[in-house]
């Protein structure tokens, strides 16, 4: 397992997205919309397409009933959010359903319905191949609302359109299932959400807001006026740095026991981030997807804050944007880094560690040779100033191992399904010898009337084993262990379906046969397997191919009618 994960990329990613024009242009966008498109959006079409959400919205999430979680598709976005994405995971019924902000679901569906929204939309869809959808603040999760909105409807259409959302200083948005479902979907990696090292308000959901209403409330307002004016100075001397100082422990310490007790400490019914998130600092930036890595680094950083500079980093982004894309270009032209060849990955960590700002008072010369750079990364002294280096730095490790263990699982995964085909292809003959008989029964009718013959022994161990597989399948897909989207694979749709299709039938034979319907009841309610709801749930979900799909059904331009169905 150890030489897949190697090497530690978060730094490497960051860097990536800052040489691309993809965060100079949507902050520019979105600095403009805060400014000149107060309560609404603004659209501009350069080959790319952009819509820039204002963080200047009208929004409550002060109060608690706004800031509270409710159901996607009970809360207005069912008919909105098409396809499987409301309905929760993988056919299991006790899996919590996807929920989001109430307050920000409403003003998402606010500018859903309205009818200049729509004409927008449909003019981008049919003059660009790709849109970019952004935001600051408020505005970043309109911003991910609307792209997700967008995927859902169009994952099916062709052509297909590229999406992506990158949003700056966002609040969270959903829960556990709410995380589970985008990565499930495969649009993980649509969605970049850049946080400034100490800005509080990424972080400000997972704390309740009954103590601090009349700051928070005075906060919004401060940030907003802010935004849409560059003379808030005047403002600053209104705040009260001792509120803000109450409001940063009260947030930290429950970012940090939520990053101690990860998706289960809210019960399903918290708030939990989704995408990749780019943490920016003066030292640099780097990317993460892995969601307890986020929260870790959440609270990390905010732990090196101050009352001050919670509040100030949220206006601070074009400072950080910019410092970025600038700290990009000297290393592009003047940078040599040494190559460690038994030791990539922890130049990775450690590079990330520096770009996050966890170890600026931790002086590390890449001009090292290699054994005396293990010595000082390895040495607990260096470590005697940062103690968050080696909290961050298992952490980072941690959260590159268990990805890359969940690509190996659904690799044997792959290899024990080869491995069973030989027991379905003895069903099938025994299928097919029972159809072929003379009695002409079928296999339903033979099975349910065996003897303690070889054959229908032999059939009875293959049905169990089988059985068996799919279980423990499940099991690993149920805790994590598998890639969040191995049951979207067409591979594991497909054979589970025909599993199903083969199977279940000698299920039903055998639970009739031992009389389990005299004891439970009915087979449908009370005998069937949960495993072949499950596949049945796969199978409803499936994304059709082009070649199921009817020419006809193919659209080539977006019709309002279709897109605007809610």
């Amino acid at each position: 397992m150890t030489s897949c994960c190697r090497f530690e990329s978060s730094e490497m990613l960051a860097t990536y997205l800052a040489s691309t024009p993809l965060l100079e242009e949507s902050w520019r966008l979105c600095s403009r919309a805060n400014a000149d498109a107060h309560q609404s959006f603004a659209v501009h079409r350069a080959g790319q397409a952009y819509v820039a959400f204002s963080g200047v919205q009208v929004v409550d999430c002060t109060e608690e009933s706004c800031r509270s979680l409710v159901e996607l598709e009970s809360g207005g976005g069912k008919g909105v959010f098409a396809g499987t994405f409301c309905g929760g995971d993988g056919g299991d019924q006790e899996q919590e359903p996807v929920m989001v902000h109430g307050g920000l679901l409403q003003l998402f569906l606010f500018y859903y319905h309205s009818q200049n929204f729509q004409n927008k939309i449909l003019e981008v869809l049919n003059s660009s191949k790709s849109v970019v959808f952004t935001g600051h603040s408020l505005g970043g999760a309109l911003a991910s609302l609307s792209a997700l909105w967008l995927l859902s409807i169009t994952q099916n259409i062709s052509p297909s359109i590229d999406i992506l959302c990158i949003t700056y200083g966002s609040p969270m948005l959903g829960n556990e299932s709410f995380s589970q479902a985008i990565l499930q979907e495969r649009w993980g990696g649509n969605f970049c959400h850049v946080v400034a090292q100490h800005d509080i308000v990424p972080r400000l959901l997972f704390a309740p807001a009954s103590p601090f209403v009349a700051h928070l409330r005075a906060l919004f307002e401060f940030w907003q006026l802010s935004m849409s004016s560059l003379v808030f100075k005047q403002l600053a001397s209104q705040l009260s740095y001792e509120n803000n100082a109450e409001l940063l422990d009260k947030v930290l310490a429950c970012v940090e026991e939520r990053s101690r007790s990860g998706c289960d400490g809210g019960g399903g019914r918290s708030f939990w981030p989704f995408g990749s998130y780019m943490f920016c600092t003066e030292n640099g930036a780097i990317c993460l997807d892995n969601r307890m890595a986020i929260v870790k680094l959440l609270y990390l950083m905010l732990a090196k804050g101050s009352a001050e500079s919670c509040v100030y980093d949220h206006l601070m982004y074009e400072d950080y944007v910019g410092k970025v894309c600038w700290q990009f270009l000297q290393r592009k032209s003047s940078a040599e880094l040494p190559y460690f060849p038994e030791s990539s990955s922890e130049v990775g960590i450690a590079l990330a560690l520096q770009s996050s700002g966890i170890a600026s008072q931790v002086t590390i010369s890449l001009q090292l040779r290699y054994k005396d750079f293990v010595k000082f990364i390895t040495a607990d002294a260096c470590f005697g100033q940062e103690p968050a280096y080696g909290t961050a730095r298992n952490c980072l490790a941690m959260a590159r191992k268990l990805g890359c263990k969940r690509n190996l699982n659904s690799a044997k995964m792959a290899v024990s399904l080869s491995k069973i085909s030989p027991l379905r292809a003895q069903i099938e003959w025994y299928k097919a010898f029972c159809d072929s008989s003379d009695d002409q029964l079928g296999y339903y009718d033979w099975f349910k009337r065996r003897t303690a013959s070889k054959r229908g022994s032999k059939v009875n161990m293959n049905r169990i084993r089988l059985g068996q597989f799919w279980d423990e399948l499940i099991n690993m897909l149920e805790t994590n262990q598998l890639t969040h989207d191995f049951h979207k694979l067409p591979k594991y749709v497909n054979a589970s379906h025909f599993y199903k299709l083969l199977v279940e039938p000698l299920e039903i034979a055998e639970y009739y046969r031992t009389g389990m319907h005299k004891k439970k009841g009915h087979y449908i309610e009370h005998g069937r397997e949960k495993r072949f709801r499950i596949f049945d749930k796969w199978w409803r979900d499936r994304k059709v191919g082009n070649e199921e799909r009817k020419p006809e059904k193919q659209v080539c331009k977006f019709d309002a009618r279709f897109l605007f169905l809610g």
